[in-house]
């Protein structure tokens, strides 16, 4: 064999051993694109009950307790709990290997000042807490809620699946004023939130917390294991819908969480997409009333846009397709146990009675006083709905003023106790999932306590007394019964407006597997299939 022959074996070899030995090749990233129903630009779940930020909120943080496909509630931080005799005190012991995503461990001080925080800014959250004795730290993984008296909410209010969601947070971020944002955005959840990668405007980025432990339990609503399958995900903000709808259809993207029905045809055209229905239970359209200013604090005058309004003629021009939309002559919605029709004979919320309605203006008094009205410009699955809102209050002999704005200038206006002329407002109009509106104690708007109420702020002594006592009652049939006279007070004291139900789905690629079917859109389980 030659000298360069015996080089040249010599430096094969070498070289086999070196791949051999060398450390395999890194994995690429996987990064889910996503284009949500709005832009990020507050990140505070617990001071907005925007769907964004619950949204952002399910990715950064966790919960103790989570309601299930079932519509049950399952623990979820909590490895265990047990309720005394007298049904007064319960008792919660977190699970191991619960991780701020700082690298510090979950403490039950963390859960009880978390706990507090949520409750004095959430409708059922404060509801709970008016029968919370005492928050007891055990242990650094014990902690007891002693009530005054029995309530069946602990475990509901705990598991509540939106808005607002009682996330578990460091004490010393839930330390911060309910009505001051929060500044600090760690969590203990499935996904780290990249604070330095976040431009409003542009584009919110999570990535896959390593030390998150998920539950054993397969997934199951929001209840159940939070394994996330990708790297990193990724939204994009792209507000103009056909520029969203291209961008999927490019490969661009892979998710988009609300595409506009009308633009459903497109979508199912194309092969390489597909669109799917996460949330069985729907949502439903609601017109909501600022009972602080003139006219609004007459409830007459309230009573008379009940009576002008159709739900067909909102979800028409939204949705369109008889196929995705329900008018449904209930506060709560309709297929669910409290469904019912007491109080809203003759023809509420199902034809429009102008003559009635310029009865009650008559009655009140009303002065011609110009209805500031907020719309939402931007989001497809409401852009249309304060147009027909205006429309159908002139012809009741409203003056409306539309003011059109971003969902979330909106977002921010309506906490706004100010002046209809002086920056405030008199109405807007939103919409609620389903599941976040089952009983009289977990929709918010129903919440009547004057200053503690949401945005609106109603003040009414009655509905509160019905309210506590669905709180108290855990018989169904009795239950039932209150719900129903909740309904008849709403009639009286109307506090907003149901404006029937719709349903939507999402749309991905069709290499986007595992979304998990649930009434918010969560990330974990989602896996892009190559």
């Amino acid at each position: 064999m030659s000298a360069v022959r015996r080089l040249a074996v010599a430096l094969l070899a070498v070289s086999v051993i070196l791949v051999a030995g060398a450390a395999p090749p890194a994995q690429a990233q996987t990064t889910l694109r996503v284009v949500m129903h709005s832009d990020l630009k507050i990140v505070d779940p617990i001071w907005t009950t925007a769907y964004i930020v619950r949204n952002h909120g399910y990715m950064v943080y966790d919960t103790l307790f989570a309601m299930d496909a079932k519509g049950e509630i399952r623990p979820q931080m909590v490895d265990k709990y047990d309720v005394s005799a007298d049904k007064l005190t319960y008792t919660l012991t977190l699970r191991d290997g619960l991780l701020w995503h700082d690298g510090k461990p979950v403490t039950s001080e963390d859960c009880v000042a978390s706990i507090k925080r949520w409750g004095a800014k959430d409708s059922m959250g404060q509801k709970l807490m008016s029968f919370v004795k005492e928050l007891q730290v055990v242990n650094p993984k014990t902690f007891k809620i002693i009530l005054k008296e029995s309530t069946g909410l602990v475990l509901g209010a705990l598991g509540k699946p939106s808005s607002n969601v009682p996330f578990m947070m460091p004490k010393r971020v839930a330390e911060t004023d309910p009505n001051t944002q929060i500044s600090e955005f760690i969590g203990s959840g499935p996904f780290i939130f990249k604070k330095d990668e976040w431009k409003p405007g542009d584009k919110a980025v999570w990535v896959k917390n390593p030390q998150y432990k998920p539950r054993s339990e397969a997934p199951s609503g929001l209840a159940g294991g939070k394994v996330v399958k990708v790297d990193r995900v990724e939204w994009r903000a792209i507000p103009d819908h056909q520029t969203a709808i291209n961008a999927l259809l490019a490969g661009e993207i892979d998710y988009m969480e609300s595409p506009p029905h009308d633009l459903y045809p497109v979508l199912k055209q194309d092969a390489n997409v597909r669109l799917v229905s996460l949330n069985p239970l729907g949502n439903q359209y609601t017109f909501r009333y600022n009972t602080l200013h003139k006219p609004f604090n007459d409830p007459k005058v309230r009573q008379a846009v009940m009576w002008a309004f159709n739900q067909e003629d909102f979800l028409k021009a939204v949705i369109g397709d008889k196929q995705y939309y329900k008018v449904c002559q209930s506060l709560f919605p309709c297929g669910t146990p409290l469904e019912s029709r007491k109080g809203l004979e003759g023809g509420l919320l199902v034809e429009s009675n102008f003559t009635k309605a310029k009865q009650l203006l008559k009655e009140a008094g009303y002065d011609g006083t110009t209805i500031v009205l907020m719309h939402s410009s931007d989001l497809a699955v409401l852009n249309n709905l304060a147009p027909v809102a205006k429309s159908l209050m002139e012809k009741a002999g409203f003056k409306v003023d539309m003011h059109s704005m971003d969902w979330q200038t909106l977002v921010s206006r309506r906490a706004k106790k100010d002046p209809p002329t002086a920056g405030g407002w008199h109405a807007f109009l939103t919409s609620w999932v389903s599941a976040d509106i089952l009983n009289p104690v977990m929709a918010g708007f129903l919440n009547s306590a004057c200053d503690k109420a949401m945005f609106g702020w109603p003040c009414d002594e009655q509905m509160e007394k019905l309210r506590d006592q669905y709180a108290r009652e855990t018989d169904p049939g009795k239950q039932k019964a209150i719900a129903e006279a909740v309904q008849v007070r709403l009639t009286q004291y109307p506090t907003h407006i149901p404006l029937g139900q719709w349903y939507g789905a999402v749309a991905v690629r069709k290499n986007v597997q595992g979304m998990v079917e649930a009434p918010v859109t969560v990330f974990w389980n989602v896996e892009i299939k190559k």
